[in-house]
């Protein structure tokens, strides 16, 4: 039996006027606040003192640190997959490989029998099966969030979640002109992206670390539901 809706309208027009008469018509409008304290955690610290502030945060999340210029990238990259045991990888659809020229690391990594992928959004079943069995996943970092030791990745159609949540460890490279102080900044740039009516990814992935959980005693598992390690590869890019 189909049920009936009684006194809808009072019981809508009783709630609006608890919240200040609103309605759809009358949109809220965000409050002016005198005292801004977000705005103010870290903003006159240099580049380097970020930096500094993220290093030490990754030994309270279990990351490991590396420092390179884009130079030595390939170098690093190599010594951290080596570190790790990585007999194969996939990595994002990001332009910013041939950018720092990774895609010859790629290729001497498959002749050293490392099975690797690139992320192929026209084959998502694919990707995520590869994802799945991989020892690691890489993407860069979009913004990268100091004080907490954040990676935010705008996941758009070339960089599939998968690969930062599916393979056994995973390893952000992270160019040094994305680190800002918290996250305070991330929010104000999607807020920037949304008040002009441009496109935004639709999801937008907050990673601090390898994946962990605490039971209600505060005893901290690591690995549990994602990736066991993580590294955070910095590099000049300036």
């Amino acid at each position: 039996m189909k049920g009936k809706i009684i006194n809808r309208e009072r019981f809508l027009t009783n709630v609006s006027s608890k919240i200040g008469g609103l309605t759809p018509e009358k949109s809220i409008e965000k409050p002016e606040w005198t005292v801004n304290p977000q705005h103010n955690v870290l903003k006159d610290f240099t580049q380097d003192q970020l930096v500094d502030v993220l290093k030490e945060q990754c030994q309270h999340i279990h990351t490991d640190f590396f420092q390179t210029t884009s130079d030595r990238l390939k170098d690093t990259l190599n010594d951290v997959l080596a570190q790790y045991a990585t007999k194969s990888f996939i990595y994002s659809a990001d332009e910013r490989f041939q950018t720092y020229h990774l895609d010859d690391f790629f290729q001497s990594s498959v002749n050293e029998k490392r099975a690797i992928m690139e992320w192929d959004p026209e084959d998502r079943e694919t990707s995520v099966s590869f994802a799945e069995k991989a020892d690691a996943g890489i993407t860069f970092s979009d913004m990268t969030l100091a004080e907490s030791g954040t990676i935010v990745l705008f996941n758009g159609k070339g960089q599939g979640r998968s690969v930062s949540l599916l393979p056994r460890d995973y390893i952000a490279i992270v160019p040094k002109s994305t680190i800002v102080p918290r996250m305070t900044q991330a929010t104000q740039y999607i807020h920037e992206l949304v008040k002009t009516g441009k496109n935004i990814a639709s999801c937008v992935n907050f990673i601090t670390g390898p994946s962990n959980s605490a039971d209600i005693e505060m005893n901290l598992v690591v690995g549990v539901h994602g990736p066991i390690q993580a590294a955070y590869i910095i590099v000049e890019d300036k």
